[in-house]
């Protein structure tokens, strides 16, 4: 037994022999609030060079380690390069994925006439440029033979590989699957005269088919601590696989919040049906920058995209402030014909679709970040969970409640004192997040903080914690008066 109001761990009340007997207690040493570090875990397709097992996490750290574990030019390390690009910062885990028994997507580029002047070729596959000179006089052969060569000649950090026969360069995607039919290849031909390019954009020839599942490296990863988990394949079905873990581990019991996170390129009606409506999930953030095929252009690749959107979101700690305009670095400008209308934006936001848009410097920025929420359970319009910023800011809160109490109470005891202490410390924990601008109106919300004992539970106190979280400053809304 203790006194009243002083308890020990380590110090029983049976001792008889005098002395002096001192424990310390570290359960009060700590009353700042938790760090809110973000671990990020890419879902990506390996090749057979990559030395990673399948759907086992793995930490990176640098393209070399993309590299070796996911194989060159693969889709894991594609992405993994671009998370690391957009924040060099950023803790990161690959879960490599085998290919399927699927068919890898192909395309062509033909080039025709003998050059009568002499230039050079650009050509981009994905975001990568590749410049090839071209002399006067040279024959096609000679100049697809010059196109084959300087592929290769990049090619660990392509997603195809390249060969070339007679007049023709054939580009293969390293993966499997239908990634590969969105490997965009683009041209623009300097000064050579009389000499065309003919191109088969990859998927055109041989379309790539049968994409593999995350349900294996979902498995893997479940018993694992990640904030943030990027799915390069954005087809419905493993979209729709992410979803269920989302849901599962964030949930009370799990106790372990996780967003997941998705690219894309293609039409946007295709998006906003997937993601406002198949998808309708709060836990998820699909980031559109719209690309057609064009010549003259580099294109960033869906889960490039992906990459690069979760790793700058993971660079901001403080969980209630917004994304507006944060700068995507690495990604391709999107052409001018691409860039989305003030009303597809509004679209897009309408239905569960963060924008990418153009800013000075021709980068890509975040327009809003949003979730893929857009109705609730009983379909009517919701804005509850529209800005990614309110589920980062309500999981921080849990976080920060959590931690206080596990620090607080390892091991207390249930007495009718014991409410009124667990209810104090939230009152604590919420001031300091008021402080931080994380939360807001806590006097106003006291009474509405409760604790109180279970009815049919003696071991058991619940708590009920209104919490105002801080809003973004989306618009600001001004009316100009004339006076003359």
């Amino acid at each position: 037994m203790s006194s009243p109001n002083i308890s020990f761990d380590s110090i029983p009340s049976s001792i008889r022999k005098p002395g002096r007997y001192t424990e310390f207690n570290t359960s009060l040493a700590v009353s700042s609030l938790p760090q809110n570090d973000q671990k990020v875990c890419i879902l990506a397709q390996k090749t057979a060079s990559g030395s990673g097992t399948a759907d086992t996490p793995v930490r990176i750290f640098t393209t070399a380690d993309a590299i070796l574990y996911g194989g060159t030019g693969s889709i894991a390390h594609l992405a993994c390069k671009a998370a690391l690009d957009a924040n060099p910062n950023i803790k990161l885990w690959l879960a490599p994925i085998d290919d399927a028994a699927g068919t890898p997507a192909t395309g062509t580029i033909v080039v025709a006439g003998i050059a009568s002047a002499a230039g050079s070729i650009d050509i981009w596959i994905g975001n990568e440029w590749i410049n090839i000179p071209v002399a006067n006089g040279d024959a096609v052969n000679d100049i697809a033979a010059a196109i084959d060569t300087a592929i290769n000649a990049i090619e660990w950090k392509l997603p195809v590989t390249s060969g070339v026969s007679t007049d023709t360069v054939t580009l293969t995607a390293r993966n499997d699957g239908l990634l590969g039919n969105n490997i965009p290849v683009a041209y623009r031909i300097n000064n050579v005269a009389t000499t065309t390019l003919t191109v088969t954009q990859v998927g055109s020839v041989v379309a790539g088919a049968t994409d593999p599942s995350i349900a294996g490296s979902l498995t893997n990863i479940y018993p694992a601590d990640y904030n943030k988990v990027i799915c390069t394949l954005n087809d419905a079905t493993n979209l729709g696989l992410l979803s269920t873990h989302l849901t599962s581990i964030s949930g009370p019991t799990e106790d372990r919040p996780c967003t997941g996170y998705f690219g894309y390129t293609g039409v946007q009606a295709t998006l906003e049906t997937l993601c406002g409506t198949t998808l309708n999930q709060e836990r998820m953030s699909a980031a559109y920058n719209k690309y057609t095929k064009t010549t003259e252009r580099g294109h960033s690749l869906d889960y490039e995209i992906a990459a690069a959107y979760t790793a700058v979101l993971a660079s901001e700690e403080d969980p209630a402030r917004p994304h507006y305009g944060m700068v995507l670095p690495g990604i391709a400008p999107c052409a001018l014909e691409n860039q989305l209308s003030r009303a597809q934006q509004e679209s897009c936001l309408e239905n569960g679709v963060t924008p990418l848009e153009v800013v000075q410097g021709e980068q890509m920025a975040i327009v809003r970040a949003i979730t893929t929420y857009t109705t609730n359970s009983a379909g009517v319009d919701d804005p509850a969970l529209l800005d990614l910023t309110t589920i980062f800011t309500l999981d921080y809160v849990k976080l920060a409640i959590e931690t206080r109490q596990a620090l607080r109470f390892p091991r207390a005891k249930l007495s009718e004192r014991t409410p009124e202490k667990v209810r104090t410390q939230i009152i604590d924990v919420m001031k300091r997040l008021e402080t931080l601008e994380i939360v807001e109106k806590v006097d106003d919300n006291l009474d509405g903080i409760i604790c109180e004992r279970d009815s049919s539970d003696a071991n058991r106190v619940n708590c009920k914690i209104p919490t105002d979280v801080v809003n973004g400053l989306a618009i600001l809304a001004n009316r100009i008066d004339l006076i003359l």
